[in-house]
């Protein structure tokens, strides 16, 4: 609200999904939602993406999608999490949906993060999914994008159950990579893929 106060008329919330996952990608969104008396009301129930349930999730996607002013997504590649680390990842999807937006934003609020080399005012909220409505709607975007990525994943790789835990590092995930090995999809870099690929992986207790 600060920055509406300050003359800012487009202000975009960004948010992501998937840092801690051992597989796929990291998701981030940016969106814009009109500032009128309706806004509360329109958005009703929006709020932090992990406190909602599938279907609420799903039907505040759509709702998001049909009413926000601008929604942008963005995609940090297996890849690139591998080569340059997640944080940078991150980054580099935040900024990618940024260049979705249109209109362009005036201003950013984002969870407990800045993005360097944006000349746009910005301001770092800790806790922003739940503080912000516009976060909040950003991690609704991202969370759906991202679980819709890795359904498809899970057709490819259907003994891994990325239906289920959508790559997050689950006991069944972990067994799953031992039994079956690691996929192109599984980020090299984060421990447990690591240790598995030098042999140094034991299967967790059951």
């Amino acid at each position: 609200m600060a920055l509406f106060e300050q003359g800012y008329s487009f202000v975009a919330g960004l948010d992501e999904a998937g840092r801690g996952c051992l597989a796929g990608p990291v998701v981030a969104a940016a969106v814009i939602l009109p500032l009128d008396d309706q806004t509360l009301t329109r958005f009703s129930g929006v709020q932090d993406s992990k406190q909602l349930s599938m279907p609420i999730r799903e039907r505040l996607y759509e709702t998001i999608m049909q009413h926000a002013i601008a929604v942008g997504v963005g995609i940090g590649s297996v890849e690139l999490i591998d080569e340059r680390n997640i944080l940078q990842a991150t980054k580099h999807a935040m900024r990618s949906a940024l260049t979705q937006l249109s209109p362009q934003p005036h201003a950013l609020l984002l969870d407990a993060l800045l993005l360097p080399n944006i000349s746009l005012p910005q301001r770092s909220i800790i806790k922003g999914d739940a503080r912000c409505l516009s976060i909040a709607a950003a991690s609704i975007i991202a969370k759906v994008t991202r679980d819709r990525l890795m359904l498809q994943l899970h057709t490819q790789y259907p003994a891994y159950g990325f239906d289920q835990h959508k790559g997050y590092g689950t006991a069944a995930h972990l067994a799953a990579l031992h039994t079956h090995g690691v996929t192109p999809h599984h980020r090299r870099t984060f421990a447990p893929v690591r240790e598995l690929l030098f042999g140094l992986f034991t299967q967790p207790q059951q």
